[in-house]
C-alpha cells in the first residue's frame, strides 16, 4: 500500500512507540511485505532467521524486535512487537470504512457497465467500461476492474487475506494481519459463479488480461495470475503464488503458496502443485510430475497383481 503523501519516519516512530536507529530524516512512502517492498516502503521482521532477508531487501524502513547494526541508507524502528506495530500503521492509514448503500458514492463505474440486482460495490472501487456484474456479487473497497469484464453471481472480490500470527501463550491464539492491499482485475477477464479472490495483505492480487475462471475458484492473497490463463472449477491457489501467462489448471487442482508456475504449463485435474514448476509442460499427480511419466507409473501399478501372480503362482487375495 502506498501512502497518499510521504510520512516522516520520526512521526512513525513516535506513533508506534519505537526506538529509531539510522537515518532519522527518512520519509516513508508506503507499507509492504518483504516480497513486495520497494524503495521508501516500511516492512517488519520479528524472527531472527529472517533478519538478513529483511535488512537486505528494498525496504527503506524496517520495524524489528532487536537492536542490530543499521544498513547504510536505511532506518530501523526497534519495537518489542513488530507485528502489532505494523498493524497499527495499517489501521491508521487504511481504516475500515462502513458502507451505507449497495453502490458507494466513491465508486467509479464506466460507461456501458451493467450491475444486476443486489450487486455490492464498496468504497473507492473502479470498474471500467462494458462490464457485466451478475446478481449478488460483492466487490470490496479499493478493487480495480478493467473493461469488458464479466463476473458471475455470488462471487466475492477483495475479501481479507487468510493471514494470522499465532500467539501460543494466549487463550485466543491467532492475531489477524489486517489487509490493506487490493484486487486488480485486468480487461477481458471472465470470472465464474461463487469464486473468491482475496486482496493482498499489503500489495495487489492481480488477474491478468483475458484470463477465464470457472465456478468456485479460490485465489489467495497477493497471487499474480498472468494473461490468458484458464482455471476450471474448484481450483485453489495459495497466497503469493505467481501463475505466468497461458497456464491451464484443470478442475480441483491445488496450488501451494509462494511458488511459480511457468508460462504455458498445464496441470491436470485433482493434481497438487507443492513447489515451482517449469512452463511449457503438462503435469499430473500429487505432488505433480510430468504427466506422461506419471501415467506410465500408474499403468505399472495396475499390473502389480498380474506380476505377483506370475512370480509366485498365487493369485493375490
Amino acid at each position: 500500500m502506498k501512502f497518499e503523501k510521504p510520512v516522516a519516519v520520526k512521526w512513525i516512530a513516535e506513533f508506534i512507540g519505537a526506538t529509531l536507529s539510522g537515518n532519522a530524516d527518512q520519509m516513508a512512502t508506503g507499507i509492504n511485505e518483504i516480497h513486495k517492498v520497494t524503495k521508501g516502503d516500511i516492512s517488519f521482521v520479528d524472527f531472527e532467521k529472517y533478519y538478513n532477508t529483511c535488512l537486505n531487501s528494498a525496504a527503506t524502513i524496517i520495524i524489528i524486535n532487536k537492536k542490530v547494526d543499521c544498513p547504510e541508507g536505511k532506518t530501523l524502528l526497534v519495537h518489542t512487537d513488530p507485528f502489532s506495530a505494523y498493524i497499527k500503521i495499517v489501521d491508521h492509514f487504511r481504516p475500515f470504512e462502513p458502507a451505507h448503500k449497495m453502490v458507494s458514492d466513491t465508486a467509479v463505474i464506466g460507461k456501458g457497465t451493467h450491475l444486476q440486482p443486489n450487486v455490492f460495490v464498496g468504497n473507492h472501487v473502479q470498474i471500467g467500461k462494458n462490464c457485466l456484474i451478475h446478481p449478488h456479487v460483492t466487490i470490496y473497497d479499493h478493487t480495480i476492474i478493467g473493461n469488458n469484464v464479466v463476473i458471475h453471481a455470488g462471487t466475492v472480490i477483495g475479501a481479507d487475506a487468510f493471514y494470522f500470527k499465532r500467539r501460543k501463550e494466549r487463550e485466543v491464539q491467532y492475531d489477524k494481519m489486517l489487509s490493506c492491499g487490493r484486487v486488480i482485475i485486468e480487461s477481458d477477464v471472465e470470472i465464474g459463479a461463487c469464486c473468491t479472490i482475496d486482496r493482498g495483505v499489503s500489495g495487489d492480487t492481480i488477474i491478468g488480461r483475458g484470463t477465464k475462471f470457472d465456478n468456485q475458484v479460490h485465489i489467495g492473497h497477493g497471487v499474480v495470475v498472468g494473461k490468458n490463463c484458464l482455471f476450471a472449477a474448484q481450483v485453489g491457489v495459495g497466497g503469493k503464488a505467481i501463475i505466468e501467462d497461458e497456464v491451464i489448471l484443470w478442475g480441483q487442482a491445488g496450488v501451494s503458496k509462494d511458488l511459480t508456475i511457468g508460462k504455458g504449463a498445464i496441470v491436470y485435474a485433482q493434481s497438487g502443485v507443492p513447489s515451482s514448476i517449469e512452463g511449457g509442460k503438462t503435469y499430473f499427480g500429487s505432488p505433480v510430475e510430468d504427466a506422461r511419466t506419471k501415467m506410465k507409473e500408474l499403468n505399472w501399478v495396475k499390473r502389480i497383481p498380474e506380476m505377483w501372480e506370475k512370480l509366485t503362482g498365487k493369485e493375490e487375495k
